[in-house]
C-alpha cells in the first residue's frame, strides 16, 4: 500500500538525486521499500534506515540477494541518530518522514553530518496546508510544518535549498526540497 500510494513522489524524489552510478545512497524511512528498489540500480551502494522493525523485516525479505551481497545495508534507526560516519553518504532521500520527527532541526543536522561535501539531499513532504486540514492526520500526531519552516530548518542545518518543486501527488499537493551540502 505504501509503495502504491507514494509511487509518484518517491520516483520523483529519487530522480531528483541525479545519481550517476558511483554513489553511496541512503533512504531514510524507506517504508514499503520502493525507494530502495529505485536506488539499487542507480547507485554503487545503498543503505536504508527505518524505525519500524516490520518494514525492516519486509525489506530484508524483498531484497534478500542485495542484502546478502552487501549492496544493500539495512539498519533500524531514526533520522536523529543515523548510523554513519561524518560525510560518508553521497545522496540521501527521505519522503513522508518528517511528520514523525519531533526535533526537525536535530534531524536535519544529522542528515547534514552524514552527507558528503557536494552531496544531495531530497526531502519530500505533502502540502502542509492541505495536510493540516485532515483531522485524521492532526489527531494522530502528525507534525505538520509550514514550507517556510522546513526551508529555514534546512538552511540552519547547512543544507541550502537550491530547488523547491511543487506537484500534485495522489490528488494532493506535494513538495520536494532538493538541498546540497
Amino acid at each position: 500500500m505504501l509503495n502504491r500510494r507514494n509511487r509518484e513522489a518517491v520516483v520523483k524524489a529519487v530522480a531528483a538525486l541525479e545519481l550517476t552510478g558511483g554513489e553511496t545512497a541512503l533512504d531514510i524511512g524507506f517504508g514499503g521499500g520502493l525507494g530502495l528498489g529505485l536506488l539499487l540500480p542507480a547507485a554503487a551502494r545503498v543503505h536504508g534506515v527505518d524505525i519500524s522493525a516490520t518494514m525492516l523485516d519486509r525489506a530484508r525479505a524483498t531484497f534478500r540477494e542485495e542484502v546478502a551481497t552487501g549492496r544493500l545495508v539495512l539498519d533500524e534507526g531514526s533520522m536523529t541518530a543515523l548510523p554513519f560516519a561524518d560525510g560518508s553518504v553521497d545522496a540521501i532521500v527521505s519522503t513522508n518522514t518528517i511528520y514523525f520527527v519531533e526535533d526537525l532541526g536535530a534531524a536535519l543536522a544529522e542528515v547534514a553530518r552524514v552527507l558528503a561535501p557536494g552531496g544531495r539531499f531530497v526531502l519530500g513532504v505533502g502540502d502542509p496546508d492541505l495536510m493540516g486540514k485532515s483531522r485524521m492526520l492532526t489527531d494522530n500526531g502528525f507534525r505538520i510544518r509550514p514550507v517556510a519552516a522546513i526551508e529555514a530548518a534546512l538552511g540552519t542545518a547547512g543544507l541550502g535549498v537550491p530547488k523547491h518543486e511543487r506537484f500534485t501527488h495522489a490528488g494532493l499537493g506535494f513538495h520536494l526540497f532538493v538541498a546540497a551540502k
